[in-house]
């Protein structure tokens, strides 16, 4: 599958990239506890959030199929909000966006790459394991008794 993958400096599909976050996380909310922090996001707030990090996107055919966001902290590179469109997961659109977070990271002389995966789903903590990730620490949301997240990282 052909898919281009670009680090975006400029950008205007903010509610396309938002149904894409929604579409992609939704099968999440009945599964984990508390509920994600996408479901706190808006255009403006996205906006906000890809001006105070880097976005990357993927296309097909010029459809956005696909993103990620990075934040640089010290000499790591946080990854979040990684997405991919429904009809289109599992034919590796996920692992081209982190190769491009990887190569991204290494121009920027970052040495680690960490992201947090909620506890409940295993599947996601089974598919970052599969690109190299390791688990480095588990942690509570605030007002919780138990495990929440699960802190991955990755070495580079």
């Amino acid at each position: 599958m052909t898919v281009k993958i670009q680090v975006v400096d400029e950008f205007n599909q903010w509610q396309e990239l938002l149904n894409l976050l929604f579409s992609a996380f939704e099968f999440q909310h009945s599964r984990i506890d508390p509920p994600s922090s996408l479901l706190l996001l808006n255009v403006n707030s996205i906006i906000e959030k890809a001006s105070a990090e880097q976005l990357m996107v993927a296309l097909k055919d010029g459809e956005l199929v696909g993103c990620v966001f990075v934040r640089n902290q010290g000499n790591l590179l946080y990854v979040g909000k990684l997405a991919v469109a429904k009809h289109l997961q599992g034919c590796g659109i996920a692992r081209q966006l982190m190769q491009e977070v990887e190569s991204y990271a290494k121009g920027e002389s970052k040495e680690v790459l960490e992201l947090q995966v909620r506890i409940e789903l295993v599947e996601n903590i089974a598919a970052f394991s599969a690109l190299g990730f390791v688990e480095s620490g588990r942690t509570a949301h605030r007002g919780y008794d138990r495990m929440t997240s699960v802190t991955m990282q990755k070495f580079l």
